[in-house]
Order: C-alpha cells, then structure tokens, then sequence
C-alpha cells in the first residue's frame, strides 16, 4: 500500500487514522492542508512525514503567484515554517524542508518561476524514491543480527506505513522472514493511538510473518519469561550522544531490556540524526490534546471532567541502547564518535 504520493496538484496520503478498517485517500491542495494532515496523525512516522513535507513545499512553489524568485522563496519560507510547527520532535520534517529550501536557493535569480517549481517537485520524488532504497538497506543490516526464529518485541509502527513503503524497525524483521529465518514478532499495542494492534500488526499479517500482540504493560513480563531475544524500535531523532526520541513507551522498554539483558536496537535513517542537538534533553517533545488518552475512537475511556496527559514522544538515553541500524551499516557505541564519522563520511 501507497503512504504517500502525488498527483496532479495534490499530495495524496492513505488515512491512517482509519487503517486497517476503512482505506481512504486524503488529498491535500495547500500547505495548509498538508500541515492539518500531518497535525492530524493522517500521515505518521517520521520517514513518511519527511516526504510528505517534501511534496507540501512543492506544493507551495506550484502553487505560488510569485513572478520572481525572491517572491517564491517568500513562499517557501512560510511553507516550511507551517508545515515544520505540524509535529515538532520528528525532525525528518525539518530535513526535507529544509533540503526543499536549500535547493530553491540555489538557484539563478533569473530562473523562471514555472522552472523552479518544477525542479522541486522533481526533488520531491527523489525524497519519496530514496527512502524506499534506505529502508531496504536497514533491512539488509539489521536482518544479520537475527538469529532463526529470534524473538523480536517492538513498539508502536515502524513499518511501511511509516516510511514509503518498506519500514524501519520493521525493516530487518520483513528482510529476515524472506530469507526464511522465520522471526516472531511481539507487538505492543501502544496506547493511546494504538498504531502497534492497528497498524503493525495488520503490516505484519499481511506480510505472512509470525505475531503475538500484547498490552504494553505486558513487555517485562515476556522478558522476565525469557521469551524476548531483542528490541527493535524506530526513532523520530538521534541527537549527537545517541539519545533518542521515539513514540511514548519506548524509554520504559529500553530500562527493562537492560534489567533483563536483551539487546536494545534503535533503526533509523541517517535523515533522522540530528548533530544540531548534543543530547535528548535539548529535544522539543509533543504534547498533544489530552481527549486523546481519555477517548478512543469517539468513545469515553474516562470519567468526564478527568484531566490526562499525552506527551506523544519520550528520549530514550544512549547509554541503554545497543546500536543503531541505518541504512550506511550498524552504528556502535561510543555513539558520539561514530555518529559524527558516518555523517561525516555521507
């Protein structure tokens, strides 16, 4: 299934909101609607979410009535502030505006405007095809560490549904099952959005791979169990020391990996780091409407009137993670060092 695409004059999504009852398309025509789409968890993960920007600032630019390009970088500029404030902690969104930026920039003032806003939409569709190519690539690298039959618990949805296509933290999982090491995957529900019993595991069924869907708050009970041979989770941003921010959850899953042993894996683009940032606690976390904890699907879980927090993202920190699967090889501690030589080296 398509996450993200384009047609003429709109940025075309899936709404996963609906997902995996109902399959509708979400077409967007203005920024402002791609930034509302984002907003609204129609698109998510941080690789589709990174596209989705890409195509909104083509958006801006087709759409633009400037005659100059003075006037289109106005535009673009105001594009890229609307659609970065969408979702804060994800910094994918940030990249590729930014990179949509840069290359209009780049640019001879006297570049017709029609042109300019031709060759962006064609780096948007560059964005899309790149993310395809390096979530295969994080499968390659992170199937090696899967043993036949391995256990595998993740969180929330990493898979293609996140990304264009192929996934993150799913990726070495789906890679695996083709090459017939048969893994078995638990997947934690995760509240409040449930994206892991809607999402990842509907990815996961489709895909003929082996599942056990569990409550979040059954995680260290399958650990204590020995029934857990690693973690595999995504990340919404790696900052310079490691740290990361990934769906809420994922930090209480990393403490108790290192109670019980079990080798916690973060599978992430390089388009996820962030060297800008020197550890998790510069990290900008969402807070999104509390309804969203107290209500599920239109109908009250809570008494009326009860107050409820949702932070949607929290920073697990390095020293609790193994290594780093991206698409350029396994990263390893000590994270600083070596994330600074592969982004060098990009």
């Amino acid at each position: 299934m398509r996450t993200v695409w384009w047609e003429p004059g709109a940025v075309c999504l899936i709404d996963q909101t609906k997902l995996p009852r109902e399959q509708e398309t979400v077409r967007c025509t203005t920024v402002a609607e791609v930034a509302a789409a984002i907003r609204g968890m129609v698109v998510r993960g941080a690789p589709a979410i990174g596209v989705t920007a890409a195509y909104g600032m083509a958006l801006a630019a087709l759409n633009s009535r400037a005659t100059e390009r003075a006037g289109l970088l106005d535009d673009l500029a105001l594009a890229k502030t609307t659609l970065d404030a969408a979702r804060p902690t994800a910094v994918n969104l940030s990249w590729a505006t930014e990179r949509m930026l840069r290359m209009a920039r780049a640019f001879r003032s006297g570049e017709p405007v029609r042109e300019v806003a031709a060759k962006l939409l064609e780096e948007a569709h560059a964005i899309h095809d790149e993310d395809e190519r390096v979530c295969r690539a994080i499968g390659d690298h992170g199937a090696a560490l899967l043993d036949h039959g391995s256990r595998v618990l993740t969180h929330c949805n990493a898979g293609g549904l996140a990304t264009t296509g192929y996934g993150t933290a799913l990726a070495p999982i789906r890679t695996a099952h083709t090459q017939g090491k048969k893994p078995h995957v638990l997947v934690d529900e995760t509240r409040p959005f449930l994206q892991g019993s809607r999402l990842t595991a509907w990815e996961l069924q489709q895909a003929g791979v082996q599942q056990t869907l569990i409550t979040d708050s059954m995680a260290g009970h399958f650990m204590q169990r020995g029934e857990v041979d690693c973690i595999i989770v995504g990340a919404d941003r790696v900052v310079a020391n490691g740290d990361i921010a990934n769906k809420i959850g994922t930090y209480s899953l990393a403490v108790l990996a290192r109670a019980h042993g079990i080798p916690f894996y973060v599978a992430a683009p390089t388009s996820t780091i962030d060297m800008c940032l020197e550890s998790g606690g510069d990290i900008v976390i969402e807070q999104r409407d509390g309804d969203e904890v107290t209500q599920l699907a239109g109908q009250s879980l809570a008494p009326a009137g009860v107050h409820a927090a949702h932070p949607a993202f929290d920073v697990t920190p390095h020293n609790f993670i193994t290594a780093i699967i991206t698409e350029r090889g396994i990263i390893e501690p000590p994270f600083d060092k070596e994330l600074r030589r592969v982004m060098q080296e990009a």
